[in-house]
């Protein structure tokens, strides 16, 4: 999906370098404004993103709100050329067309649930982070948001979720090659969460969660890559695409984390961006507990975007990126946190043919962050890298740059 939006964007992108330096500025510190992920109008959206950034330059405005725009008509684009597969929540997000997902569900509440016509299609055993989650079907004639209210009616305190989808937070373009600047091997174990790598950059191992996975993407490609040229020798790539229209899911992200942190990653890097989600949610805090450091991107859906998950939950290294010149990307999405920046814009990689491309958002940020927490031992590093990272903006930790900039000269531009 995320491809499209980027071909949508990137006129948006090539406009802000032309507005005068007070605009971006004002852009670098945007508020943070809770659009919905999508909602019964497009107007009635941007309504809310025009009342929230109305102080900001009129121009700078328009192209917020053309991202919002583009974001919420990207989204129906998606559901309507997959109805098959997709199908949106309460709240307007996509997720997998009938099942939602159940953690810790009593006998009981199962019992209630079957009278009303939800199936169980199976119990899915994380056992590396030590999840049970049951896949259930809707019932015939409920549309997945009727569903919803259904098991809000029936069964208040049971923890079920659609299957949310998550998207690629990046996009790519064929340009002139420009390597990254060679660093010291990293020993460290890293997991990468994405779209398959291809054979062009080489991985310790490789595992898929969706159909046809592991299957080799120009964005998977080019973030297990990126780790790879920063340095990181041992690197577990877990496929959650695969063809599937509907890959890319909370239950396939969450086996995924388990997949990686039971082969031993330290670190795991997750350039994918989607609603909160309780199945996700617990896969992470279990896989923080067994002592992994998630890292995430916030997305680049735009300041007027909501928070960004996996990068808003807790204890998730929220990484945003920065251009050349070390200005916020235009269209760097925000969490409920923000740990650091890195670049993301104006340098190469790999995509799946092994060709050189120019990487262009917040996806390749992240592994960048990733490598060098990876590079400090993935123990007691938040020390190191704060030393490490150079102070921007206003001073301090901020919400446009977080606690710095990480990994500066990492890549040559």
């Amino acid at each position: 999906m995320w491809w499209r939006f980027a071909r949508l964007v990137m006129p948006l992108v090539a406009a802000f370098a032309l507005l005068p330096s007070g605009a971006m500025a004002q852009l670098g510190a945007l508020p943070q404004v809770n659009l919905p992920p999508v909602g019964p109008t497009v107007g009635g959206a941007l309504e809310t993103t025009t009342r929230e950034v109305g102080a900001l330059d009129r121009r700078t405005q328009r192209l917020v709100d053309q991202l919002a725009r583009e974001r919420l008509r990207d989204i129906d684009r998606l559901v309507r050329r997959n109805a098959d597969r997709i199908e949106q929540d309460t709240s307007g997000a996509p997720a997998r067309r009938g099942e939602l997902l159940a953690m810790a569900l009593t006998d009981g509440q199962q019992a209630t649930l079957e009278r009303a016509g939800f199936r169980v299609l199976g119990t899915e055993r994380i056992e590396d982070l030590s999840l049970s989650v049951t896949r259930l079907s809707t019932p015939e004639g409920l549309n997945l948001a009727d569903a919803q209210a259904v098991v809000s009616s029936l069964a208040p305190d049971a923890s079920i979720t659609p299957d949310h989808l998550y998207f690629q937070a990046g996009a790519a373009s064929a340009t002139l090659a420009i390597s990254m600047q060679g660093t010291a091997s990293i020993s460290t174990p890293v997991g990468v969460i994405d779209g398959g790598p291809s054979s062009a950059v080489p991985v310790t191992d490789r595992k898929g969660f969706a159909n046809g996975a592991p299957m080799a993407s120009n964005h998977g490609t080019a973030v297990a890559g990126l780790l790879r040229e920063a340095g990181v020798r041992t690197i577990y790539a877990a496929d959650v695409y695969g063809n599937d229209p509907a890959g890319g899911n909370a239950l396939a992200i969450a086996k995924a984390l388990g997949w990686t942190v039971g082969r031993g990653s330290k670190v795991v890097t997750i350039s994918l961006v989607g609603p909160r989600n309780p199945v996700l949610e617990g896969a992470i805090r279990a896989a923080q507990r067994r002592g992994a450091t998630v890292v995430a991107a916030v997305g680049n859906d735009g300041p007027a975007a909501p928070p960004a998950f996996p990068a808003s939950y807790d204890g998730v290294i929220a990484v945003t990126a920065v251009d050349r010149r070390n200005r916020a990307l235009i269209e760097a999405g925000r969490a409920l946190h923000l740990d650091y920046a890195a670049p993301g814009a104006d340098f190469h990689g790999l995509d799946a043919r092994g060709k050189r491309i120019k990487l262009r958002g917040t996806s390749y940020a992240a592994p960048l962050v990733t490598a060098r927490i990876a590079a400090h031992g993935a123990g007691n590093w938040r020390s190191k890298l704060d030393r490490e990272a150079r102070d921007l903006g206003a001073k301090g930790p901020d919400s446009t740059y977080g606690r710095g900039l990480v990994c500066e000269r990492c890549v040559a531009r």
